[in-house]
C-alpha cells in the first residue's frame, strides 16, 4: 500500500500555503502554520521546498493560473465579446465567492513585490508580473484583443479583489 507521493504533498503544501498567504501575507505566514495546516514536519516541508520564499512562490504561480484558467474556460465556445465578458465576469464572480483565497493571495503578491524589490530581490515581481501577463492575454484574445474592454473588465475586477479583502460581498453586476 503506498503512501502520499512527494508530489501530491507538494501540491497539498502549495494549497495549504494559499490559505496561509492569503490569511496572514508572506510576513504574517509561518513555514510552521503551513506544515500543520497539511500535516507535516516543517523538516519534511523544507525536503520539499528550499525555503518560505520558493512556497510563496509556487502559492502566486498557482493563483494565477487558477484564475487564468477560469477565465479560458469560461469562453471556451462562447462567440461575441461582449459573451465572453459576461461570462468571465460570471467566472470571476463564483471564484471570488467559492475560492477567496486565490484571489487574495494574489493581492498578498502585489503588495510584496515592492518590499521584497526594495531588498534587490526581484523574483517575486517576476512572477507576479507573469502571472498577471498571462491573465491579460487570456482576457485580451477573448474580448477581441480590444484594449479598452480589457482594462475595463480588470478595473473592475480589481473592484471585485479589494470587496473581498474587505469582506463585502462581490460587486456582481459588473
Amino acid at each position: 500500500m503506498g503512501g502520499i507521493s512527494a508530489q501530491e504533498r507538494r501540491e497539498d503544501v502549495i494549497g495549504a500555503a494559499i490559505a496561509e498567504f492569503a490569511r496572514a501575507g508572506y510576513r504574517g505566514t509561518t513555514t510552521a502554520a503551513i506544515a500543520e495546516r497539511v500535516g507535516v514536519t516543517q523538516p519534511y516541508l523544507f525536503r520539499l521546498f528550499p525555503d518560505k520564499k520558493a512556497i510563496f512562490v509556487a502559492a502566486l504561480v498557482r493563483s494565477a493560473e487558477e484564475t487564468r484558467l477560469a477565465f479560458e474556460r469560461a469562453v471556451d465556445g462562447v462567440e461575441g465579446g461582449e459573451r465572453a465578458r459576461q461570462a468571465m465576469t460570471d467566472a470571476y464572480v463564483r471564484l471570488i465567492s467559492t475560492r477567496p483565497e486565490t484571489l487574495l493571495v494574489q493581492m498578498q503578491g502585489y503588495s510584496a513585490v515592492a518590499a521584497a524589490e526594495a531588498r534587490g530581490d526581484d523574483l517575486i515581481g517576476q512572477v507576479v508580473r507573469a502571472g498577471w501577463m498571462k491573465i491579460w492575454d487570456t482576457v485580451h484574445q477573448s474580448l477581441g484583443a480590444d484594449a479598452d474592454r480589457t482594462a475595463r473588465f480588470f478595473a473592475c475586477g480589481m473592484l471585485g479583489n479589494t470587496l473581498a479583502a474587505i469582506g463585502l460581498p462581490s460587486a456582481a453586476g459588473w
